[in-house]
């Protein structure tokens, strides 16, 4: 599995310098965890907490009242990249990575 940077050029040209600062100092807490997988863990679980924060409460407040303001929003955010979503990692991947690091031992 590839670490992948963060950097200013990852993250879309309407990026504030806040949202970069905060997009870098998650990065740099992640590498900072690398190999540490309770660490990396809680990191995911606080970044989908705070996903679900934010677009529970005030995005969801922020949502144009009308029909024609919230037609626009959603072209545009099609037009960006879509909805913004944290997958959860699948059993069957967890399993993959079991059967990598540990091969069937053959029966004799």
């Amino acid at each position: 599995m590839t670490s992948r940077d963060f950097s200013s050029s990852a993250l879309s040209p309407n990026e504030t310098p806040e949202i970069q600062h905060i997009a870098d100092l998650v990065n740099a807490q992640a590498q900072k965890a690398s190999g540490n997988m309770e660490e990396l863990l809680a990191l995911l679980r606080s970044l989908e907490l705070l996903h679900r924060e934010i677009r529970d409460g005030l995005f969801q407040e922020s949502l144009p009242g009308n029909r024609q303001a919230l037609h626009r929003l959603l072209r545009e955010m099609e037009s960006e990249g879509g909805w913004p979503y944290i997958p959860r990692m699948r059993l069957q991947a967890f399993l993959k990575y079991l059967e990598a690091a540990d091969p069937p031992q053959k029966t004799p």
